[in-house]
């Protein structure tokens, strides 16, 4: 255990400060201080020493320069078991500091304020790039194995217990720790500033806080998410989220955006297992469930609009993760708040990113989200999609754009009644596509088929028009799309041609 007989406190936001002060104070801490912390301290009748005694110089250039000292940086990187730092400390008259509590200017919050603003001067945001601030928190990281860093308010009350508990002493761990948060900020910190200047529209999610997860996709992965997720729903009930709940939610809300008539579907793995839309929320649960409710057993449930009590009543019969919706009637959340762990999540109408990442080989791919249905529609077959049809064809194109590649979508009436997904090859995507048709005895006599990628032969086509299959819907651009194109032309069969590929990997 280390005391801490000295601390640097220089910081933007005040609150919950006070308490902290005062335990130091009680400690007999000796408190150094720069501007508006130095006066928030002294106002409560608390000694404190100003920065510029120390250093000898006053706060210049309109405070963009005040802890920018060697005798500030020395208190702070000074190694109290290094014989010769302790012998330099002691000829240069450098005291030792063993907490440095230093939050950095609200440049992202700063940012945001000017967001659809003309802004003629940038004055206001360049100034709130701060140097001294992170200088001395990477400084206090660096040295951990004497001093304790505090960089962030969300901090401030663990800050406060430390003292309280272990009378002003802390352990190397707890200082380590410490710095690996106080490097995560400072790291934030800088690629905010540099997607500021580079105008970039994607910003990282390593520029948000980090909240640790209890595992990864499997128990022996550690795992972390960074991000703000009360941007994108409020959690009403259940258990904490996982990373798999995560990678589910995200699949979740993308396909439900795509709708606009009453929609209700449900996930696993990532994968639209079942969907339906048109109609009485219960009733449409009620299809989207009878397409697959084997499947559907654990999922991830979402819906676009508000859950009522009787759909509520219907839905508790089912084992599932999660349930998404715009809201929840209070009847509803009664029914469904009946098990602890079961996860309610109120989304948000807040807009999703238009661009989505991928690690891999230690980089980072980058694309935009796939946007959009189709580019063109092109009846090419042996005649035009009727217009039952072609509501279908749009609702399949969609689903099958959030099916893992090769997928197929089979489609009946506004209802998901197979699919295959995740194949290496699209014919065996198709054949279990049928067979889940099949497996609960629905009829697939004039369904829809969407396919996201083209038909490299016509054998999809023949055998999806033997299961009954009277109308397809593919985006193009096989050498051979002539081969699938006439054989719906020989059988009277709709074909339409979107120019838009949907592979999702």
């Amino acid at each position: 255990m280390k005391k801490i007989k000295s601390a640097l406190i220089s910081v933007f936001y005040k609150d919950g400060l006070e308490p902290i002060v005062s335990e130091l104070h009680k400690s007999g801490v000796t408190i150094y201080s720069t501007g508006g912390t130095q006066e928030f301290i002294e106002k409560l009748n608390i000694p404190v020493v100003p920065v510029e005694n120390l250093t000898g110089y006053p706060s210049i250039l309109g405070g963009r320069v005040k802890t920018l000292h060697p005798l500030v940086f020395g208190a702070i990187l000074g190694k109290r078991s290094d014989a010769a730092h302790v012998a330099d400390m002691k000829e240069y008259n450098i005291p030792e500091i063993d907490l440095v509590m230093v939050d950095l200017y609200p440049f992202e919050e700063t940012v945001k304020s000017f967001e659809g603003k003309d802004l003629q001067d940038e004055t206001p945001i360049i100034e709130k790039i701060d140097i001294g601030g992170p200088s001395m928190i990477r400084a206090a990281a660096k040295n951990h194995s004497d001093v304790l860093v505090v960089a962030a308010k969300n901090d401030y009350p663990y800050l406060l217990e430390l003292l309280q508990s272990q009378q002003c002493q802390t352990t190397l761990e707890q200082r380590r720790n410490m710095a690996i948060k106080a490097f995560d900020i400072c790291s934030s910190y800088d690629n905010a500033i540099s997607n500021y200047f580079n105008q970039t529209a994607f910003v990282t999610p390593f520029n948000n806080p980090k909240q640790s997860l209890r595992y990864g996709e499997n128990p022996h992965q550690s795992a972390a998410f960074y991000g703000n997720l009360a941007e994108v729903f409020d959690q009403l009930h259940g258990k904490e989220l996982s990373y798999n709940n995560l990678v589910d939610v995200e699949a979740a809300i993308q396909l439900i955006k795509e709708f606009d008539a009453t929609t209700f579907a449900i996930i696993k793995h990532t994968n639209v297992c079942g969907i339906a839309q048109s109609g009485e929320l219960l009733d449409v649960w009620k299809r989207a469930l009878s397409g697959d409710p084997e499947s559907a057993f654990g999922g991830v449930l979402v819906a676009n609009r508000p859950i009522d009590g009787a759909t509520a009543a219907a839905i508790n019969e089912l084992f599932f993760e999660v349930l998404i919706a715009p809201a929840f009637e209070q009847d509803a959340l009664s029914i469904l708040q009946s098990k602890k762990n079961r996860i309610l999540l109120q989304l948000k109408q807040s807009a999703l990113p238009k661009q989505q990442f991928k690690s891999l080989l230690n980089g980072v791919l980058l694309q935009d989200y796939d946007s959009g249905n189709f580019t063109e529609w092109k009846d090419a077959g042996g005649r035009n999609a009727t217009e039952n049809e072609k509501a279908d064809l749009l609702f399949a194109n969609l689903v099958c754009k959030h099916l893992k590649s090769n997928a197929i979508a089979l489609v009946k009436n506004g209802q998901l009644i197979g699919k295959g997904c995740g194949q290496t090859s699209r014919i065996d995507a198709l054949r279990h596509a049928i067979e889940k048709a099949h497996q609960f005895e629905l009829d697939l006599n004039g369904a829809v088929l969407a396919s996201d990628a083209f038909f490299p032969f016509d054998d999809c086509v023949k055998i999806a028009h033997a299961a009954g299959i009277t109308s397809f819907i593919q985006p193009g651009g096989s050498i051979r799309d002539a081969d699938s194109i006439n054989y719906c032309k020989e059988n009277n069969l709709a074909m339409v041609i979107t120019g838009q590929r949907h592979f999702k990997h």
